[in-house]
């Protein structure tokens, strides 16, 4: 019967129905693959970011004369 419905409306004959399952399948697959690409990149931006904030927190609360060079005003000259 679904396939006399389709004639008469002349949509074609219909897919195959077992290669669109492998299909979606496969494309199933293929998604769950990336997903889990991008969790682990997701996973390693986090411990960079960590990595940073500690870095910076660590700059910031370094004592001035071990710490990197800042720039400094020239003080005004005496006498």
């Amino acid at each position: 019967m679904g396939t006399t419905v389709w004639t008469e409306f002349g949509l074609g004959a219909p897919a195959d129905l077992d290669q669109l399952q492998r299909r979606i399948t496969a494309l199933a697959q293929q998604l769950a693959d990336v997903q889990e690409q991008l969790d682990e990149r997701i996973e390693e931006l986090d411990a960079a970011r960590a990595a940073n904030r500690e870095l910076t927190g660590a700059l910031n609360h370094t004592p001035e004369a071990t710490g990197p060079p800042t720039a400094r005003r020239p003080r005004p000259r005496s006498g």
